[in-house]
C-alpha cells in the first residue's frame, strides 16, 4: 500500500469520522477529522493476511495456545527496545485505557490519589474519576518549547492517600521523549514516596528521528519492584479496535496480585486481537513502521511549517506519535474564539486542550496520521481561518 491513498472511513462505524458530527457539529462530508487517536492508513499486509486467514477458517472459538503471540511481543521488544522480556510476564488486557482501570481496581481502594503530570492523555483522569479515585494533577513546565516534570513540585503534592502515578512515555499530547535521567529521576521519586510506576508506553515505536525511547524496566531496573509498563501495538499498526494491550510486569509480587485481578473479573483477550499483534510484531511488521515513521515525519515537517507561519500559532516541537499539540496563546484569543475558526471555519475537528487536564486551555490536539493530502489541505485551511493574523 501507500499511505498516499485516501480512504474514506464515513459510514464504517468509525468513532473519528462518523461521531464528528454530533460531537463537534462538524460535517464529515467538507470536514476533516483531525481528533481521534487513530491513522487513516491500513495496518500491514501480514496484519490483512493474518486476520483474513481467520476469515477463511471460518470458526470463531476461543483461542488456545498464546506462545506464538508471547514470542512475537518478546521479539519486538528485544529487537526494537533492547529489551529481553520473559514471556510468562506478559498479560493481555482489552487495550491500555482497560488496562490503566485494571491497574487502579488492583493497587489502590477509593479516595486513593493518582498523580498525572498534565497536560496529559484525557482518558486517565476520566478512569481515575470513574473509579472514585483522585486525580492529582502536577502541572508540566515548559522549557525551550518542551514539556519537564516538575518533581519538586510532586513532592509537594503527594498525600498519605496518593498510591500511584501514571506516565505517559513518549507523552502524550506533548510529544516529548523522556530522557534516561528524567525517568531515573521519576522512579526514584516513586521509591521516595512508595508509589506504584504505571508507564504507559503505547507510543513507543513513534519516535521521530534524533531520539530514542527507552523502556521504564531498563531506565530504572533497582525500582522494579514498583515498575508497571503498559504497551501494545495500536498506535503503531492502527490496529486499536481489536483491543489487545500487554502489561508487562518483572515483579513476581506485584504480577500475582495483577492476575489475581484478570481471574476476579473474568478477563480473556479477544481472539482477533491476538493474530493481528502476532503479525504486526514481525520482520515484515518492522519494515512497514519504518517507512510509516519516515512518512510521519514529514507530515509533521509539513505540518509545523504551516501553522508556525501564522502569527500567533505555535505546533510544540514534536519527538514522537503523530499528534501535534498547537498553542494558540499568542493570537490573544479565548478558547472559544480560536476552537470555532478551527471547527466553523476550517472545518477541522481536533481535541479540546482542557480535556488533558490543567496547562491544555490555550491548546488543540491534531491527528497527522492521514494522508499527505489531507496535510496539506488543513495547512491551508488554518492559514484561511486565522488569515487576518498574517
Amino acid at each position: 500500500m501507500t499511505f498516499d491513498e485516501i480512504i474514506d472511513r464515513r459510514g464504517t462505524h468509525c468513532a473519528k469520522w462518523d461521531m464528528m458530527q454530533p460531537i463537534y457539529g462538524v460535517s464529515p462530508e467538507d470536514g476533516l477529522a483531525m481528533w481521534v487517536a487513530d491513522m487513516d492508513f491500513r495496518p500491514p499486509q501480514a496484519v490483512q493476511d493474518a486476520l483474513q486467514a481467520v476469515l477463511d477458517h471460518g470458526v470463531y472459538g476461543y483461542f488456545g495456545d498464546d506462545s506464538a503471540y508471547r514470542a512475537a511481543i518478546c521479539w519486538w521488544m528485544e529487537h526494537r527496545h533492547g529489551w529481553q522480556v520473559d514471556p510468562a510476564h506478559i498479560s493481555t488486557t482489552h487495550g491500555l485505557v482497560n488496562a490503566v482501570g485494571l491497574c487502579l481496581h488492583t493497587w489502590t481502594a477509593p479516595g486513593d490519589g493518582v498523580m498525572l503530570f498534565t497536560p496529559v492523555y484525557h482518558a486517565f483522569a476520566r478512569t481515575i474519576h470513574a473509579a472514585g479515585r483522585k486525580v492529582v494533577e502536577c502541572p508540566m513546565v515548559e522549557n525551550d518549547g518542551l514539556y519537564q516534570m516538575d518533581l519538586q513540585a510532586a513532592d509537594a503534592l503527594v498525600d498519605d492517600r496518593t498510591r500511584m502515578v501514571i506516565l505517559c512515555s513518549p507523552h502524550n499530547p506533548g510529544g516529548r521523549v523522556w530522557t534516561l535521567n528524567e525517568l531515573r529521576d521519576l522512579a526514584a521519586f516513586c521509591a521516595r514516596h512508595d508509589l506504584l510506576l504505571v508507564s504507559d508506553e503505547i507510543h513507543h515505536d513513534l519516535v521521530m528521528p534524533g531520539h530514542k525511547h527507552i523502556v521504564m524496566p531498563l531506565a530504572a531496573p533497582e525500582h522494579m519492584d514498583r515498575i508497571v509498563m503498559l504497551t501494545a501495538p495500536s498506535k503503531t499498526f492502527n490496529i486499536a479496535g481489536t483491543h489487545c494491550g500487554q502489561v508487562i510486569i518483572p515483579d513476581d509480587r506485584l504480577r500475582a496480585q495483577f492476575t489475581a485481578t484478570l481471574g476476579a473479573l473474568g478477563i480473556s483477550p479477544n481472539s482477533f486481537g491476538l493474530h493481528a499483534v502476532t503479525a504486526a510484531y514481525s520482520p515484515a511488521g518492522a519494515e512497514w513502521a519504518d517507512a510509516l515513521l519516515a512518512y510521519l515525519d514529514e507530515n509533521r515537517r509539513v505540518f509545523d511549517a504551516g501553522v508556525n507561519a501564522i502569527p500567533g500559532l505555535r505546533s510544540m516541537q514534536l519527538q514522537s506519535t503523530y499528534l501535534a499539540w498547537v498553542d494558540f496563546s499568542g493570537t490573544g484569543m479565548d478558547m472559544a474564539e480560536f476552537t470555532a475558526r478551527v471547527e466553523r471555519d476550517a472545518k477541522i475537528v481536533a481535541n479540546h486542550g482542557p480535556s488533558f487536564g490543567t496547562g491544555g486551555a490555550s491548546f488543540l490536539r491534531f491527528n497527522l496520521g492521514a494522508p499527505r493530502a489531507v496535510i496539506e489541505d488543513a495547512v491551508v485551511r488554518l492559514q484561511r481561518a486565522f488569515g487576518d493574523l498574517q
